[in-house]
């Protein structure tokens, strides 16, 4: 199963704007505190405070990942698993044939890397992705 996950970049640049957004909520409950606004103003601030700890620490761990590579990462689950899939399991992986891709094999043989059937007029392997 492919996964895309957000590379080194993207990731880098999110947990920035995370700590930009806990600033801004500072000033917004420093604003809020100087103009005797009712409680539920300072508490906005706090609000984004806490999302934005949250989603700095998340990015951050995104951002230094060890097979973080690219912008987007296009990966297979025997280069890097799947997050989702090592929390949750994958069910509908479990009862697939690798092997169906329904008719008979093509003439062009198979892909050397998965075993997948691959015709002749294919420069990349349907199951895994990689040239042929």
């Amino acid at each position: 199963m492919k996964s895309v996950k957000p590379g080194r970049g993207p990731s880098a640049m999110s947990a920035w704007g995370s700590v930009v957004a806990a600033l801004f909520g500072v000033f917004w409950i420093v604003a809020a505190l100087q103009m005797g606004a009712p409680w539920i103003f300072p508490a906005f601030g706090v609000l984004f405070i806490i999302s934005a700890a949250a989603g700095a620490v998340y990015h951050y761990k995104n951002a230094t990942g060890k097979n973080r590579r690219s912008a987007f990462d296009i990966t297979d689950e025997d280069e890097e698993p799947d997050p989702l899939n090592e929390r949750f399991g994958s069910e509908a992986d479990d009862n697939a044939d690798p092997g169906d891709y329904g008719g008979a094999p093509p003439s062009g043989g198979y892909c050397p890397y998965c075993g997948a059937p691959a015709g002749e007029d294919y420069e990349y392997c349907r199951r895994c992705g990689k040239k042929l």
